[in-house]
């Protein structure tokens, strides 16, 4: 069912943003929620799979950034700190879930210089290194601070490399996004 919750996740998003004009990240994620379920309840079978998502908007004039979470988190890392501060995520997806609870929205003043990361899990869920293990969030952490002084163009191509280093001759298990903008 994963290409279909996609396929609706994308759709609900997308009408919250551009038809019903919200623009606060955690009402969007509430209402994307609210128009997914709808159309869970409509399917004869009970879909219980969901979408995870990091949603967030930055005024740049005041630098503020706004942001909700579904199951996957928000990682800043100040300008000359060497620890990633993680902003965590409401432990459920967009989708079905017997007990929903609206989205809590955080507000974080940044500063010039400061970076934000959003990702999907693919990057930390692949398998790899000599062990065949997975990558991890821990790493994933370290391997931002070690870049941290590059420019977002060198951080990608250094993010890319990393990864086809750790998968080697390992197949790709899932796909990946790693956004990260530097006010």
């Amino acid at each position: 069912p994963g290409a279909m919750v996609s396929m609706i996740c994308s759709a609900a998003l997308n009408k919250s943003l551009y038809e019903d004009e919200i623009n606060e990240p955690a009402k969007i994620l509430d209402q994307t929620r609210q128009l997914v379920e709808d159309r869970f309840v409509r399917a004869k079978d009970k879909i219980k799979d969901g979408m995870d998502i990091s949603l967030c908007s930055l005024d740049k004039e005041k630098g503020l950034l706004k942001w909700a979470g579904a199951n996957n988190p928000l990682w800043i890392l100040r300008k000359g700190s060497e620890e990633v501060e993680v902003i965590s995520p409401n432990k459920q997806p967009i989708g079905y879930v017997e007990n929903p609870e609206a989205f809590i929205q955080h507000e974080i003043q940044l500063n010039k210089g400061d970076s934000v990361y959003v990702f999907s899990d693919g990057f930390q869920d692949q398998f790899g290194g000599e062990k065949g293990k997975k990558y991890m969030r821990g790493k994933m952490r370290k391997f931002i601070v070690s870049i941290a002084n590059e420019n977002m163009q060198n951080q990608k191509l250094t993010f890319e490399k990393e990864f086809d280093q750790w998968k080697g001759d390992f197949d790709q298990v899932d796909d990946i996004c790693v956004i990260g903008v530097e006010v």
